[in-house]
Formats: structure tokens, sequence, C-alpha cells
């Protein structure tokens, strides 16, 4: 048996899974089921205690790329593989949301809303995309695309990651000592790094503070990455001119919070890369056999890690 749980197209990936594995019975949320005879889970941020009595579990598939709310739940044995999912689909609504934050700091939208709002009428510098640094900090399968993509529009482009995986194209800066120095020579920087207890609070106003004067941020890692009182305290004083941000430290956003009403900033509520169902599902139909005929499964969580 598979369990699924997701509150978005919940029916539908009960559909698409029913016909991939037709040898398994696939039972969704909240119905009834022995939970005993539950072989695998396919989840998205279940609720509290979904996995009690689960003894026969072997893995916990995850509907997204994030796990760190999977890997601090009490009622998963730690020993249970957990899968996350590496693309689906999201490498490129990641790219194209990126791209959009790049083009309105690049050609200057900005500027031009808030001349459109005085009604005044004044023509800009409009910078060429190989005299725009971007740096990207996270370069996994996601984060790794988005760089050698934007690349390949002509934009300076570097790469910041712990362990040093490298993309063609894109320079390469590894490691905590190498953060400094990416932050200083990047004109647009992108957050695409994984929850980590080493991710947590990196982008604090110490950091936030190394990027060149006018630099802007988009931010669609996760909230917990980003200061953001610092950010705001950065924006107000125009050291940073911009940001775009999708994930917050609380979501949803407080209606209350000043990013809502800055004026350099826009905001999105957490849709830069969805999930979307078919993808989804063949890959996870994938993996679960490679998973049990022994062979490398893409997206196997390493708890230590975090992802």
């Amino acid at each position: 048996m598979i369990y699924l749980y997701s509150l978005q197209d919940e029916a539908l990936y009960q559909q698409l899974l029913q016909q991939a594995l037709p040898q398994y019975q696939i039972c969704s949320w909240p119905q009834q089921v022995n939970v005993a005879k539950v072989r695998y889970a396919v989840v998205w941020n279940p609720p509290a205690g979904f996995f009690q009595g689960m003894e026969q579990l072997q893995a916990v598939f995850v509907l997204g790329a994030g796990v760190d709310r999977i890997l601090k739940r009490d009622d998963l044995d730690p020993a249970i593989p957990v899968i996350r999912l590496t693309d689906a689909g999201m490498a490129q609504q990641m790219l194209e949301y990126v791209l959009y934050g790049v083009l309105h700091v690049q050609r200057g939208m900005d500027h031009y809303l808030r001349q459109q709002s005085h009604r005044q009428w004044q023509p800009l510098h409009a910078a060429e995309a190989g005299q725009t640094r971007i740096g990207v900090l996270g370069l996994g399968e996601i984060g790794g695309r988005v760089a050698q993509s934007l690349a390949g529009l002509g934009y300076a482009v570097a790469g910041w990651s712990r362990s040093g995986r490298q993309w063609a194209g894109v320079e390469n800066f590894a490691g905590s000592a190498a953060l400094p120095a990416l932050l200083a020579r990047s004109d647009i920087l992108i957050n695409l790094l994984p929850a980590t207890p080493q991710t947590r609070g990196l982008l604090d106003g110490s950091m936030l503070q190394r990027l060149p004067q006018g630099a802007a941020l988009i931010n669609a890692g996760r909230g917990e990455q980003v200061d953001e009182a610092a950010l705001l305290g950065l924006l107000d004083s125009g050291h940073l001119r911009f940001a775009m941000l999708d994930v917050f430290q609380v979501e949803p956003l407080e209606s209350v919070h000043p990013l809502w009403s800055h004026p350099s900033v826009l905001l999105t509520p957490h849709i830069a890369a969805m999930t979307l169902p078919q993808p989804a599902v063949a890959q996870i139909v994938a993996n679960l056999q490679a998973l049990q005929e022994g062979n490398t499964v893409p997206g196997l969580v390493t708890r230590q890690r975090g992802y």
C-alpha cells in the first residue's frame, strides 16, 4: 500500500500514481487505512502523528525539494529513507521566476515604476547582460541549472556552494571562506540554498552589507536564511536597491509586516517553483524502482547534510 498526503491536486496524484503503479493500492488521506500495511508514503507536510503505526514503512517520497520539516518530525524513524524531488519541472519554473527578477533590475523596471507613480518621463541607462554580475547561492540541480542558463544568456554568473560543485560557464566559489568574495561581486544575489542548520541565518546584516552599493536580492530559497530586519534597513538606507522575495521567516507573511508596503520590495506567496503532478509522479515511480533494485536513487536525503 502507498499512502498519499497532499492538500493540492490530491485526486490527480492518486489517479496518476494508481495508473503508474497498478500493483499497489493507492490510498489518500483522510481515507481510513490499516497503517501497519503502508509500505511507502508520498507526502507534502502531513499532520502531526501521520507516520505513527507504519510498521512496514520502507521509504517516504516528498512532493517537493525541501525536506527540512520532514527531517524534524518525531513520528518518523530516522532510519527510514527520505527521497525528495530533484526537479520534476521545478528548475524551469525557478529559472523563469529568477529571470523575471533579473530583468526587472537590469532594465531598471523598479526605477520606472517609481517614475510612473510620479508621472515622470526619464529614460535611464540600460545595462547590458554582460555588465550585470549575478551571484547564485546553491548549485544543486535547480540552482545549477538556473546559474548555467543565466550564463548562457550572457550574464556574468558566479555560483557558491559548500561542496564546490561546478557548472559549465559559471565561475565557482566554494566554502564559507569564499562567500564574502561572491557577495562582493554580485550586483544581483539569487538565493536558492536548501534549509539546513548551516544555512539558517546565513544572510544576516553583516553578509548583506558585503553586497555592492545598489545591489539587489532575489530570495527563493528559504525565508529563515535572510535577516528580514537587516534587509529592510539596507533597503531604507539605499545600500540595497531592490528585493524580490518568495519566502519568509513566517508564512503566510503577516499582514502588518513592513515588507508588504516597502517601495523597493516585490513579494510573492512561495510560488517560485511549484510541484507539477505529472513529472513529480514520473520521478517518484522511477525512484521507487531504483530503490527496489538497489540502484542509486536521485534525491535520497542525507540527514546529516539536511538535503
